[in-house]
């Protein structure tokens, strides 16, 4: 739309009821899936008592607000179904659901983020010994993602919106300004991809530089290659999944700030590629559980114990070379 005096909302039924269904229905299943999951992951936690530890408390948190993004995805899908027009033409009724589920986005990017940066705290922790990843850390960079969220998903809310006006509506996320879309999506989808990519490259380095000075030592290093292979493959699925779900909107959003057609132009090809891009998210709130809950874990313990072997190998190889 973006304020073409040739543009008009008097549209109504543009959707066919087969297509909302074919639409709708996969979102449902996805959202209720991934409720599921990251309720199990929570109540697992809880039920374990292993929120002592500054990682936990943090994937704890990660499924919260990938719990958070289903729901508000899950809304979002209802009123799909049963409203499909007012997700072309915009509605008040979109604007909290459509903030809502900003909020628990970049509550999960700013969680995936921290535990990037968590992890790779811990592993060069033998190596940097003045400063330590606690609980309270933890909890704190807790509170600040989901102070940060808020603030900046609540923005259409206290008045960055076009509900009122045509000009610089987006096409895709209606009643949402393009201009807040972009200031959302641009440097928040450049944070998801380069802190995390960075991390873990780190994560790597760091390894591979133990197992040659282990290597030097005249020590095995059949432990290390393997801690090694095993950080790349995680890191490269975090990497991937975050690429292949975020993507889709950021490329959807750049669209959206070049596009010059009406809604009405654009249905159904661009608004079909819509709901992709949010199932491809909710598939982000899936992943990450597998990921986190169960890869990371098995890592966590690798990288404990290869610590405790480093400190012990480290000092022998200091002796016997004085």
């Amino acid at each position: 739309m973006n304020g073409y005096p040739n543009c008009t909302t008097n549209h109504t039924n543009i959707w066919s009821h087969s297509l909302v269904l074919a639409l709708g229905i996969p979102q449902l299943t996805i959202n209720i899936a991934s409720v599921i999951f990251n309720c199990t992951v929570i109540f697992t936690r809880m039920v374990t008592k292993d929120l002592h530890k500054p990682i936990s408390i943090l994937f704890c948190n990660l499924a919260f607000s990938d719990l958070f993004t289903s729901f508000s995805g899950f809304w979002i899908s209802m009123l799909f179904i049963t409203n499909p027009d007012i997700t072309i033409f915009g509605s008040k009724d979109m604007l909290a659901p459509y903030a809502l589920y900003t909020v628990s986005i970049l509550s999960t990017i700013y969680n995936l983020v921290s535990i990037g940066i968590e992890r790779y705290l811990a592993v060069a922790e033998s190596m940097r010994t003045r400063f330590r990843v606690a609980r309270r850390h933890s909890i704190a960079v807790v509170l600040i993602n989901w102070v940060l969220a808020f603030l900046l998903g609540c923005l259409p809310l206290m008045g960055w919106n076009c509900l009122h006006r045509e000009e610089n509506l987006s096409v895709l996320y209606s009643p949402f300004c393009v201009d807040y879309l972009i200031f959302i999506a641009v440097p928040n989808v450049v944070v998801a991809f380069i802190i995390p990519l960075f991390t873990y490259l780190r994560i790597i380095i760091i390894l591979r530089k133990r197992k040659l000075r282990m290597k030097a030592c005249g020590q095995a290093t059949g432990t290390y290659k393997s801690a090694e292979i095993q950080v790349a493959r995680t890191s490269i699925f975090i990497w991937l999944l975050a690429l292949i779900s975020y993507a889709p909107f950021f490329a959807g959003v750049i669209f959206d700030a070049t596009n010059h057609q009406c809604s009405i132009d654009l249905y159904p090809g661009v608004y079909i590629f819509r709901n992709f891009t949010a199932m491809l998210i909710t598939m982000n709130c899936l992943g990450n559980p597998m990921i986190y809950t169960l890869k990371v874990k098995i890592l966590g313990a690798k990288l404990k114990a290869l610590k405790c072997l480093f400190s012990s190998r480290a000092q022998s190889c200091t002796i016997e070379n004085i």
